[in-house]
Formats: structure tokens, sequence, C-alpha cells
């Protein structure tokens, strides 16, 4: 392999004017690497340990440089590669993925930096890992690259192929539409997804060590310092040797 080689970002492939990606590969990729921030951010929240989330993390933060260097040789992109490889690739173009792919590098180094070098939990840090496995579900559930969105709004030339073909002008066919029943019916759902969470958030807020976490997670050092003295009060009048 040359240096040329190297340095040529996507695929070319014939019927296709820019270089491509195979959509279908990032998608796993992205799921791989959901699966992964999920588990860490559980492991956190209820078990209280980063140990696994410091370990996703460097490997988060060198598979993206390697997503925005040279995607054939990222690691998640290998994984995903071998299982679709029985798959007809989805080719979608290389320069939005490799936008999208830098917001994603942008998270994940100072990601690295405050959970790996300078611990620092905080809730700034909870939102940075719910915006990343945010970005990664929508990819590999729906195939949303919110990153492509983004390409078109800042980039004077739009991109062209993207996943879904959502760059390209069409109309919805009658299988996308909804009629009025179906709004209805999804609305309700997402009424009650919607209270279902905010229940849990709240009605029960102190009877799993998730919520406890989380209320400690999100709590400024004020808070805290409050919390930790009125614990300390109230075992000192729960003692019974005074």
């Amino acid at each position: 392999m040359d240096m040329k080689e190297f340095l040529t970002y996507g695929e070319t492939v014939p019927g296709y004017e820019v270089p491509v990606l195979n959509e279908r590969e990032a998608r796993a990729a992205a799921g791989i690497l959901f699966v992964g921030a999920f588990i860490g951010l559980t492991n956190g929240v209820m078990l209280g340990t980063a140990k696994f989330s410091e370990f996703f993390v460097t490997f988060f933060a060198i598979d993206f440089t390697l997503r925005v260097i040279q995607p054939r040789y990222a690691p998640s992109l290998l994984l995903g590669r071998f299982f679709v490889r029985n798959q007809t690739p989805e080719y979608v173009g290389a320069a939005q993925k490799r936008f999208a792919w830098m917001l994603g590098l942008f998270l994940a180094w100072p990601m690295f930096y405050y959970l790996v070098i300078d611990f620092q939990p905080n809730p700034i840090k909870v939102l940075v890992c719910l915006i990343c496995m945010a970005l990664l579900f929508f990819e590999s559930a729906f195939s949303i690259c919110l990153g492509c969105k983004i390409f078109n709004i800042v980039k004077k030339e739009k991109a062209t192929h993207c996943p879904g073909g959502i760059c390209e002008m069409r109309t919805k066919e009658p299988v996308q539409t909804f009629s009025p029943a179906q709004k209805m019916i999804l609305l309700l759902t997402v009424t009650l997804m919607a209270y279902g969470t905010y229940a849990y958030f709240t009605e029960l807020p102190d009877r799993t060590p998730f919520m406890k976490k989380m209320k400690t997670m999100m709590m400024s050092d004020d808070a805290l310092e409050k919390a930790e003295f009125e614990k300390a009060q109230a075992e000192f009048d729960n003692d019974d040797d005074f």
C-alpha cells in the first residue's frame, strides 16, 4: 500500500461520483459502541465503579481518531464489517461521515482526560456520555446520522448519498405516512413513555441504586456538602451512645 492509497479517504465505487463508505458497517459499529457505553454508564451509576468506562473511553477515543484519519483501520468498523460481511453494502458519502465522526472525536478526548487522566465525576461528564449514547443509538437503530444533518447546515456543498437517501429530495411513499388513527396511537405512546420516565425519576426517587447515584452525580458541590452534613447530623442524632 502506497501513501496515496493510505491518504485516500473513503472508497471509490463505480456509479458513485464521490468517495463512499459502507453504512451497514458503520451502523453495526455504532451498535457495538452503544453497548459498551451503556455497560460503562450502568456500571458507574449502579456499581459505583468507572473501571469499565476507563477502558471503553480509551478505546472510543482511539477508534474515532482512526475513523477521522483512515476508517479502513478503525477497530469498531472492522468489527462491524465482520458481522455484516455477507450483507449487500449500502454506500453513503464519506465526507459527511467523516464530519460526523469529527464531532464524536471532539467529545471523545475531553471525556478521556476527565475520566482516565484526571478523574472528575460531574454532571457535565454524564451529559456528554448521554449525548454520545444518543448519537450512537440513533445511527444504529434508525440509521439517522445527526452529524450528517449538521454537515448539510454548515457546508456550502450539500452532502449526497446519505443514509436512507435523506439527502435527495423525494416524496414519501404511502407506507411512510401516518393516518389520523396512527398519529393518535403514536402521540399516546410517546406521552405514556414520557410519563413513565417521569414517574421513575420522581415518584420512586430513592428505591433504586441507580436513582441514588444519579441524584448524587447531579448535585453541585454545595449541595453535596449540605447532604453530607445532614447525613452526619442524622447519624449523630440516631447514635444510641449519646
